[in-house]
């Protein structure tokens, strides 16, 4: 049954107190860590999610999907895990070959009990305590892949109902966990089948925070039906970033049984916040809900438009992942391969892209990618033209009165409804013919019409 957000008090204000009451946490130098909310990996680099879930506990001989999923620019999966409560066990040896797996494959893995999910609702779901049981059982396991592993404790732990005690659960589970010698960055699912549409997660997260004695949680919600506008997807959000509590996307899907959340809301929101994000799921899907693949039957040749849409569109896993510099790599190109498929074209209540005529070397793009009211994505591609070029600048005057809110992948200045966009020093240099594109996201009122972007290169 679908339940939307409702109107609830205000506790932005008591979250930053107790907030800013604890300082910044000390970095766990072994792995992940926490601190202004934001994630760090052990290098001291900051870590945005950008992958998929995959139900390894029903599917456990599909261990190729870690390389699949890796070879399409993920750089997390969450792995689906059983206790043995509902399901067949994930053995220590097993879990130990998962770890193996996301680390020969360059993926941060976040592994989760999903015997937890809608416990106080759902028939033979288990409590946080017996999730920490099985964590504890696989403390030989777990010991020493801080720097790869993250621990989610249960699966969407409470339904609608019976879940008043979600905070206490937790706090306890956290400090359990603490106790048995785990370490690692612990991320904690949000009530209410995981969409905490009572703002139980939201209003007592900083509660739950202060009880991890490493000052080393993160909160995860998950968006299907109650998430279907942009103001609620901020909204949400946007409490977590003002009160500096850390906050992932830890799932979300294209449409679902109890509505149809905004993906691209979501997708644009996180890459202009800095948010890490999952998509629901890799493949398997069933119950009703097998629109919910990102591949058809395991087949990474196989993407559904789902897949297509997460892997390689606007603000998708190709566009915005970086590999976590714990594996030594070198962050991708900001722009995806030639083989990536172009942006879905807008619906038809947006303009349709301009394109100006050559200026100075190069030529800019102006694109609406995506439109609700008030408020608006914007894309700018800038390629170059029969030379190669080592730095560009863009540029335009809104005729509207549109502003510029936030903005990625640019060094981006305004003086009214002027706008300056210079590259960064990673996607500045472009070879004859080849493109670098930046977003934004901007407010509008009365109407949205596209300007004339000029581009000159040097």
């Amino acid at each position: 049954m679908k339940t939307r957000l409702s109107a609830a008090g205000a506790t932005l204000l008591a979250l930053l107190v107790t907030v800013l009451a604890f300082g910044q946490p000390a970095h766990a130098a072994a792995g992940f860590s926490v601190a202004g909310g934001k994630l760090y990996d052990a290098n001291g680099a900051e870590f945005i999610m950008r992958g998929i879930n995959h139900a390894h506990t029903w599917y456990p001989q599909q261990t190729s999907s870690f390389a699949d999923v890796k070879a399409l620019g993920a750089n997390t999966v969450r792995v689906v895990l059983s206790s043995g409560d509902r399901w067949t066990r994930n053995t220590n040896a097993d879990v130990a070959n998962v770890i193996s797996l996301c680390k020969a494959n360059r993926l941060i893995c976040v592994l989760e009990v999903h015997d937890t999910t809608g416990y106080g609702e759902q028939s033979g779901a288990i409590t946080l305590d017996r999730a920490v049981d099985y964590w504890l059982s696989l403390a030989d396991v777990l010991a020493g892949q801080e720097r790869y592993v993250i621990v989610n404790i249960g699966n969407e732990p409470y339904g609608n109902q019976n879940y008043a005690s979600w905070a206490t659960d937790n706090a306890n589970a956290i400090k359990r966990l603490r106790a048995g010698g785990l370490t690692h960055t612990i991320m904690v699912d949000a009530p209410n089948w995981g969409q905490d549409w009572s703002f139980t997660m939201r209003d007592n997260a900083a509660s739950v925070f202060a009880a991890d004695p490493a000052r080393n949680t993160v909160f995860s919600i998950h968006m299907y039906g109650v998430f279907d506008t942009a103001a609620e997807i901020s909204d949400y959000l946007g409490r977590f970033r003002a009160a500096g509590l850390p906050i992932v996307v830890g799932e979300f899907g294209f449409n679902h049984s109890d509505g149809n959340p905004d993906e691209d809301a979501i997708l644009a929101y996180s890459q202009a916040n800095g948010i890490g994000w999952l998509g629901w799921s890799w493949s398997g899907n069933g119950g009703g809900v097998e629109y919910l693949d990102l591949a058809t039957n395991f087949n990474p040749a196989s993407l559904t438009d789902w897949g297509q849409r997460l892997f390689n569109g606007v603000n998708g896993i190709r566009q915005t992942a970086r590999e976590a510099s714990v594996f030594g790599g070198t962050p991708p190109p900001t722009t995806p391969p030639p083989t990536t498929p172009p942006p879905t074209t807008p619906p038809p209540t947006m303009p349709p892209p301009t394109t100006p005529p050559p200026n100075g070397g190069c030529t800019a793009t102006y694109t609406v990618t995506n439109q609700w009211q008030g408020g608006f994505q914007g894309e700018v591609r800038v390629t170059a033209g029969a030379r190669a070029i080592t730095g560009w600048t863009a540029g335009w005057t809104f005729a509207n009165g549109q502003r510029v809110t936030q903005s990625w992948n640019v060094a981006l200045t305004g003086s009214g409804t002027t706008v300056t966009a210079r590259n960064t020093d990673y996607n500045g240099r472009l070879a004859a013919g080849a493109s670098a594109s930046f977003g934004f996201l901007g407010s509008w009122t009365g109407t949205n019409s596209l300007p004339v972007v000029s581009c000159t290169a040097s």
